[in-house]
């Protein structure tokens, strides 16, 4: 890759410096979102969330391979559509639901080029929660009072920053009648399927670009819907350079980097033992998201200025080295919590010192360390530019040490943390590898100081979402520790401490927080005493509420592919959830006896 940026000017490691803010700063708790609760989709909707991303996957190739041009009347849309569903040999069944996002994907393209301002965002008033919603209903729609309690208010004011109207209203009627007045030009809706089907005659025979995202349920009550699928559409812009990009494929493209045939190719064959065991560790399974996350950050960035990047990727031998020097630092750190907290479990195999021993496994992570320094000086970039990244890869390292022994001096003397100090500890232990990984990319990629810094406060939300989720898979035996059982700072049982009752529960967390009961002896209290307090839908809210603080910390930036693309990975780590509504109408209004706002995060 020809490295071309103004990273390369006088100033490039002076501004990627400057940007840091400490870390020691007060934790601001972000407002809770209202809880996402599962709900089964509908029959004809794919229930899996990775089978519908495979059908718009398909339906993306499949518009671009046939070359379709829109507007597609209804028969050929079908016809595309059951084409999809054989493809990927899904039910018939979901032919509507495949048409539908087939017919998005025609349309992509038109409406990423006509400007925000001319774009209505429809959304339907389901989304609004019926036990606490406080607006107004007049004859456009619902009137949004802005209290932060369902999506409604999230997505308005998305869209309303970049120029969209908005209108919050049910119904095939109210689409048609703005469709015939001719004062729109492009629509990005959310609607029932039924809605949907009842609109579409109207919306071909006028030929209006329209992105629309199906809820997943019909009824007007208790619907969902694919929440980071309609930011991506409110988002979509042809300033984007990478909104067709395949996030998939770039993922598996980092992932094949790391295989011993390409490692010795860009890091040379292992020399000795203890090089060999850390070549083989390396290898080991791995989501691969900080690698990732690095590649992201300097591909958008070098889009912007033009470069080749996307199709040079898989020849690029020195982002290939900028890759492997954050997974060798992430891997590195690993080693060591390991050793650190008595983990005898990584990646459902051994971890590295319960094969070779304390002392290798100690000595492959200062080596991995060391590795990842070397790969970062032999980058064919300017002078301040290398120090730079030098520089922020020292200073994450030296945030992560302070979090871990945050933690470790804590455990000699084990005592109740509140949930704003346990998060403290995953800001400073989890969010500075996401930092390193996201900067040292921005940095090979031209970034400036306010590229930097939105960096930094984005990859503190991410950090700490990702820590979260971690501890809620723990709980529920999806990962190879367990935090209440191991005696670690886990955000359920500080949210649970702070809930409990005085008395019995209160001894009970008290207990384990000390680490004076076996928690195998009282975990089917705990589990009763996290069911009462709502204690899991608390982590989980929190979880969506540093998930959303991620994507606003995205709004200053001002090169539209690197925002899109960061918007679009949070999708891909978080994308799981889906969000809560209801349709139906109050007896009584209670606007008058509620203060508008959020609630507190916890």
């Amino acid at each position: 890759m020809t490295h071309r940026s103004r990273a390369d000017g006088a100033g490039g490691g002076a501004r990627a410096g400057a940007a840091e803010t400490p870390h020691n700063r007060p934790l601001v708790l972000p407002p809770r979102l209202p809880p996402r609760r599962y709900r089964p989709a509908q029959p004809n909707i794919p229930n899996d969330r990775a089978v519908r991303e495979r059908l718009r996957d398909q339906a993306r190739g499949l518009v671009q391979q046939a070359k379709l041009v829109p507007p597609l009347a209804l028969d050929e849309l079908y016809q595309q559509a059951e084409q999809v569903c054989r493809a990927l040999e899904i039910d018939r069944v979901y032919r509507d639901y495949a048409a539908i996002i087939v017919n998005n994907e025609v349309w992509r393209d038109t409406l990423a080029r006509i400007p925000y301002e001319r774009r209505l965002l429809l959304l339907p008033q389901c989304l609004r929660s019926a036990s606490a919603c406080g607006a107004e209903i007049d004859e456009y729609g619902l009137v949004c009072a802005g209290c932060g309690r369902c999506a409604i208010h999230q997505l308005q004011s998305e869209a309303e920053r970049l120029g969209y109207a908005v209108l919050v209203a049910e119904g095939a009627a109210v689409v048609t009648k703005l469709i015939e007045s001719g004062q729109i030009e492009a629509i990005v809706g959310v609607s029932c399927m039924s809605v949907l089907e009842k609109c579409f005659p109207h919306m071909e025979a006028r030929a209006v670009p329209a992105l629309a995202i199906p809820l997943l349920q019909d009824g007007c009550a208790d619907t969902t819907v694919d929440l980071d699928w309609v930011r991506d559409a409110i988002h979509l812009t042809s300033t984007d350079r990478t909104y067709r990009l395949d996030l998939d494929a770039l993922r598996r493209c980092v992932r094949d980097w790391f295989v011993p045939e390409v490692l010795n190719s860009v890091a040379g064959a292992p020399e000795g033992e203890t090089e060999a065991i850390a070549r083989d560790w390396l290898t080991l399974a791995g989501k691969r998201w900080r690698p990732y996350l690095a590649v992201c950050a300097c591909l958008s960035l070098q889009e912007d200025l033009g470069e080749p990047s996307t199709v040079t990727l898989s020849a690029a031998d020195d982002l290939k080295k900028l890759a492997i020097a954050v997974e060798c630092f992430h891997k590195a750190s690993l080693i060591h919590d390991d050793i650190e907290d008595g983990d005898e479990k990584r990646y459902g195999q051994p971890a590295l010192h319960s094969d070779h021993g304390v002392p290798v496994a100690l000595n492959v992570g200062d080596f991995l360390l060391g590795e990842g320094y070397r790969l970062i000086g032999e980058l064919e970039v300017a002078a301040q530019t290398k120090v730079a990244m030098l520089h922020i890869a020292a200073h994450g390292h030296l945030t992560l040490s302070r979090g871990q022994g945050a933690e470790l001096c804590w455990a000699r003397h084990p005592a109740p943390l509140s949930p704003l100090e346990v998060l403290d500890m995953f800001r400073q232990k989890t969010a500075p590898a996401f930092e390193v990984a996201l900067r040292l990319g921005a940095c090979y990629g031209g970034a400036d100081a306010g590229v930097h810094d939105v960096l930094t406060r984005y990859s503190e939300a991410l950090g700490i979402a990702y820590q979260i989720r971690d501890d809620l898979e723990d709980f529920a035996g999806a990962g190879d520790s367990h935090d209440l059982r191991d005696l670690r700072p886990s955000v359920v049982l500080a949210i649970a401490h702070k809930r409990a009752v005085a008395g019995d529960e209160a001894r009970l967390t008290t207990a384990l927080w000390r680490g004076t009961c076996d928690y195998t002896k009282v975990a089917a209290e705990i589990e009763q005493l996290l069911r009462e307090h709502e204690v899991l839908e608390t982590a989980e809210s929190l979880l969506e509420a540093y998930t959303a603080q991620a994507t606003r910390a995205l709004h200053p930036l001002q090169s539209a592919t690197l925002k899109g693309l960061l918007r679009r990975v949070l999708g891909r780590i978080f994308g799981d959830k889906q969000i809560r509504g209801y349709c139906r109408e109050f007896e009584a209004r209670n606007a008058g006896s509620r203060t508008a706002g959020p609630d507190p995060a916890a």
